[in-house]
């Protein structure tokens, strides 16, 4: 067991992590608007005046678990009229495909308990063009790609800094800090260092009198009081200037009306950048940076050491103590990595479980006190009562929590989360675990039963993956620990129980086994918003939704399976979730008298069909990824698992005799497989297969880095549905989205997605556990290649990690046509995990910093370097 492993045993560690948001401003939770207009009432200009209701934001940020202590990077080129002491990005209504973060930045490396952590964000030297983004997005329309940082000239000719940020910890309460800039430009250049801590202001709203307090002590050192911490100092090896100010907000900038402090939040901007009397003389505040200004030769580098701690004094074990959690970073991604042989995948591998751990944030909501305003500050608008998230009264949300990214989507959305965990579960299993549980306590749940969505809409509907993410974790956590945990298997079984229960009441009005999910996360990918409420009378009968509700079924079945091992109670579960999934296989199939199901056997091929007022039916023909999502229902049950189950099997067999119909709809489940396995899925042989041709067929689904999530074949004949006068059309768009739905920055016609062919990976290694070697396939259609159903997913994998691997040239596909991403030393190795990739030329579009799915690539490199 390695050092690392180690402290992960240990209470303690992860108190201190990179839990600061890169935004907070924008979000919904500081939103106190009548009309729910997030974007407009906190904005980016606002954020350096204003202070923070439910977070913090910074660059490189990090805090304690509840954010009471924040630590960040602010800097000054000379030029800007700002301190950059957070990132820049577009609003949703000022990008051409919806927020955008505009700025060059990289998670590097971090261990799980974050004892050591490295990021770089890169600095332009000549003035940041914050206008210039915005106006060159707003000309451009959505049939253009968006104006990058890049896109401006200012790093042409190297006139940047490389500004690399690291944290080691000596010990639980004991951060090292090491900033260190690169001039990589051929001609000296100054800027300023200023690296900040403050305290997340909790005072001034009415519900809590402490106040915290930091002052400096010498040239070299601030102390700290806050009744929650055991961290007292922040000492500084250099001699940089200590100034400080208040974390208030600037009532005159920002409202017109008189300020509590003459220090107020941007008095450290006002003073650096303006010499305005605003700092603390006296030296105390809550709120203190230490400003270096210092001047880089070209091509040169200058270091700063700082040391957050509950030590009096700097101490002479800095560099030791670096180099020792540096070495034992190697040590446990060495042990991690030990089946990868190939550098590049290595490098991906880390880069991306770093992108992961980085992208924890401390999140705060709690939605009866927003709904109702703080005791200090003016009432909110009634129309928050009956607007959004006003049914989730009950969310009281106080926790670090694994999201998306910390920009674009600086919240967690609940399907992201599942993901996520599979991925973290292979460094940190336990945290995984403690994830997954917080998504399901009663203080996150709904009382009705549903998961909390995401913060724009808790109400929205996602794909109900959590079940499989428990079960994948639970196998992975077992694997690394060597024993089995029930405890969270079982405490996730009743909660989940309670989330299917809700899914069948609410989204299955008719009864039929058939649900209508709505949304469901894939945004724009219908050739209408499928959000939006329909005619009264009609509905929407998706294949998708009813394919997750099969796989929640049999994730359920196999979680009950698994428990029953200890507690024969649960057998009685694992019938019922057995049952449950034959029902849907027989609805999906045939739903009554003269009734196709949601099986076209004409295309051969599952469609979404509306439901009409006099109960026809107008199939959807579009071939896109809700077709292909019935391929994700599939398990297979050993012989032996029913041996140890004879009630279950016996109930099993009562239920297949009594109900032939639907036996003969489940795959071959009379025939046993290799080693006397059966086979539960949605797809018979036959179906399987003409989903499986359709799916790898390079003019359709099949792109060179993964399946796409629309067919191209809607390039050049795009599919039209006529209503009445209406006409609706849906064309393939490998990149950017051509839609304002959502916003216009989701897409799914036609980008690959890394989660959704994670899970068609998975389900061709689960059909090939049944069928084994002697099933083979077309690979790719129309090759007269035939292979193995596990060798197709490993030849879907290394697809998919051709977007980030270096290819024989030396490019990387997901940085598209980019000279200075492929060819620049300084910025070949800094991998980039975008929201979703280009269909036809793989390049990373959408949020660039989405490791919170995107990340699942460290899996599938694993997964190619494995033999399971």
């Amino acid at each position: 067991m390695n050092a690392e492993q180690k402290r992960l045993e240990q209470p303690g560690w992860k108190k201190w992590g990179s839990y600061v948001s890169d935004r907070q401003w924008g979000t919904v939770r500081e939103d106190y608007s009548a009309n729910g207009a997030s974007w407009d009432y906190t904005t980016h200009d606002m954020a350096r005046s204003k202070t923070w209701r439910w977070g913090e934001e910074g660059i490189a940020g990090i805090s304690d678990d509840k954010q009471n202590l924040c630590f960040s990077l602010a800097l000054w080129n000379k030029k800007d009229p700002i301190l950059k002491e957070r990132y820049f990005g577009l609003t949703n209504q000022q990008g051409n495909h919806g927020e955008d973060v505009k700025e060059l930045y990289y998670y590097l490396d971090a261990t799980p308990t974050h004892s050591y952590m490295k990021m770089l964000y890169k600095y332009p030297q000549q003035e940041y063009p914050y206008q210039r983004l915005i106006d060159e997005n707003a000309a451009r329309g959505k049939d253009e790609e968006e104006f990058e940082l890049l896109d401006t000239g200012l790093f042409d000719e190297n006139k940047y800094f490389d500004v690399f940020v690291e944290y080691a910890k000596g010990d639980i309460e004991d951060i090292l800090i090491k900033i260190t800039v690169h001039n990589r430009a051929d001609e000296a250049a100054s800027l300023h260092v200023i690296p900040t801590l403050w305290f997340r202001n909790i005072w001034v709203w009415g519900r809590h009198n402490y106040k915290p307090a930091m002052w400096q002590i010498d040239k070299q050192s601030i102390q700290l009081k806050d009744e929650a911490l055991a961290v007292q100092y922040l000492h500084q090896q250099g001699n940089g200037r200590i100034l400080f100010c208040e974390n208030e907000t600037n009532n005159v900038r920002l409202y017109n009306v008189a300020n509590k402090t003459p220090y107020p939040k941007d008095g450290i901007n006002d003073y650096i950048i303006h010499g305005a009397n605003t700092i603390n003389p006296g030296k105390e505040g809550t709120k203190a940076a230490i400003d270096y200004d210092i001047t880089i030769p070209a091509q040169g580098e200058y270091t700063i050491a700082l040391r957050l701690t509950d030590k009096d004094n700097f101490g002479t074990d800095f560099d030791t103590i670096f180099e020792q959690r540096i070495n034992e970073a190697n040590a446990f991604y060495n042990d991690l990595q030990a089946e990868i042989k190939d550098k590049d995948e290595r490098l991906v591998h880390r880069q991306a479980l770093a992108g992961m751990l980085w992208n924890k944030q401390f999140y705060s909501y709690k939605v009866e006190q927003w709904l109702e305003g703080d005791p200090a500050m003016p009432e909110p608008p009634k129309e928050r009562w009956t607007g959004r998230n006003s049914n989730w009264r009950q969310l009281y949300n106080d926790d670090v929590i694994s999201v998306p990214d910390k920009w674009e989507f600086p919240w967690y959305a609940a399907w992201d989360l599942a993901f996520h965990c599979v991925t973290l579960a292979m460094v940190d299993p336990d945290f995984a675990k403690q994830q997954l549980l917080l998504l399901t306590e009663e203080w996150y749940m709904n009382p009705s039963g549903g998961f909390p969505a995401y913060e724009w809409a808790f109400g929205d509907v996602n794909p109900p993956v959590h079940a499989g993410a428990v079960y994948r974790v639970f196998k992975l956590d077992a694997s690394i620990k060597g024993k089995k945990d029930y405890f969270f298997l079982e405490a996730l079984f009743h909660k989940l129980l309670i989330n299917f229960t809700w899914w069948v009441n609410r989204k299955d009005n008719s009864g039929s086994n058939i649900f209508e999910g709505g949304f469901l996360g894939l945004d724009n990918i219908g050739v209408f918003d499928r959000s939006s409420p329909l005619p009264e009378g009609m509905r929407e009968e998706q294949a998708d939704a009813t394919s997750w509700m099969a796989v929640y079924a049999l994730n359920m079945l196999h979680i009950a399976l698994e428990l029953a091992t200890f507690n024969k109670v649960y057998t009685g579960m694992a019938t019922k979730f057995f049952e449950h999934f034959m029902y849907i296989a027989g609805a999906m199939a045939n739903m009554g008298e003269g009734d196709s199901g949601l099986w076209d056997e004409e295309d051969e091929f599952f469609y979404d069909q509306l439901r009409m007022t006099d109960n026809s039916i107008v199939k959807l023909k579009i071939k896109s990824m809700v077709g292909l999502i019935p391929l994700f229902a599939v398990e297979v049950i050993s012989k032996k698992t029913l041996e140890d189950n004879p009630v279950f099997e016996k109930h099993m067999s009562w239920f297949l005799r009594h109900r032939p119909d639907l036996a003969m709809l489940v795959s071959r489940w009379y025939e046993e497989g290799k080693e006397n396995k059966h086979l539960l899925s949605l797809l018979r042989g036959h179906r399987m297969k003409r989903i499986l041709s359709r799916m790898l067929d390079e003019t359709t689904f099949l792109s060179d880095y993964g399946v796409r999530s629309l067919s191209k074949e809607y390039h050049d004949h795009p599919y039209v549905i006529k209503q009445k006068d209406t006409e609706l059309t849906l064309k393939y768009a490998p990149g950017e989205s051509d839609s304002y739905t959502y916003g216009g920055n989701s897409n799914w016609r036609g980008p690959i997605w890394l989660q959704m062919n994670f899970l068609i990976i998975e389900s061709l290694r689960k059909f090939h556990y049944f069928y084994s070697d002697d099933f083979r396939i077309e690979y790719p259609t129309g090759s007269s290649n035939f292979i193995s159903l596990k060798e197709a997913g490993t030849e879907l994998a290394c697809r998919l990690l051709k977007i980030f691997l270096k290819d024989e040239n030396g490019k990387r596909a997901v940085f598209g046509n980019n000279e200075k991403y492929q060819k620049d030393p300084h910025f070949a190795d800094l991998i980039l995990f975008h929201e979703y990739f280009h269909g036809d030329s793989g390049k990373g579009i959408g949020a660039s910093h989405q490791t919170g799915w995107t990340g699942l690539v460290a899996n599938l490199i694993k997964m190619k370097n494995s033999n399971p």
